[in-house]
């Protein structure tokens, strides 16, 4: 698998254990060696593997929303990588920055970010002709 592959699936996973409500692989994704943060939609930044952990189990127990990753695009860096994306929540979008770095053979997640943003996916299908019912 190319690094690029690996970061995907990596990012992917995010994604995967939040929508199913999994804190368990949440917690894994995370790195346990490098410094992390993470700053939620209208939330503070919050730094510290614990308290980042801690805000993810927090919102999968309140009820985590359908989500879904849109478009991601990755940046590599050596072992570090980037992935810009969209997330789909709820019939709307965020933008969203998920920061990765090497840890033996996995990618592990070291920053969230995601926020409002006026764009969105260019594959929308929002944005493709609907089929029309006569």
């Amino acid at each position: 698998m190319s690094d690029i592959d690996a970061v995907l699936f990596a990012n992917e996973a995010f994604y995967v254990s939040f929508a199913s409500g999994d804190a368990d692989a949440m917690d894994e994704l995370w790195s346990s060696k490098a410094p992390v943060s993470c700053i939620h939609p209208g939330w503070e930044s919050m730094s510290g593997r614990e308290d980042v952990v801690e805000s993810w189990r927090s919102i999968i127990r309140g009820g985590a929303p359908a989500i879904r990753c849109r478009e991601p695009e990755v940046f590599l860096y050596g072992d570090t990588a980037t992935v810009l994306c969209y997330e789909e929540v709820e019939g709307g979008f965020l933008i969203a920055t998920n920061v990765f770095v090497r840890e033996a053979a996995a990618w592990k997640m070291v920053h969230h970010q995601a926020g409002p943003t006026r764009g969105k996916p260019q594959n929308d299908p929002a944005n493709e002709e609907k089929p029309k019912v006569n």
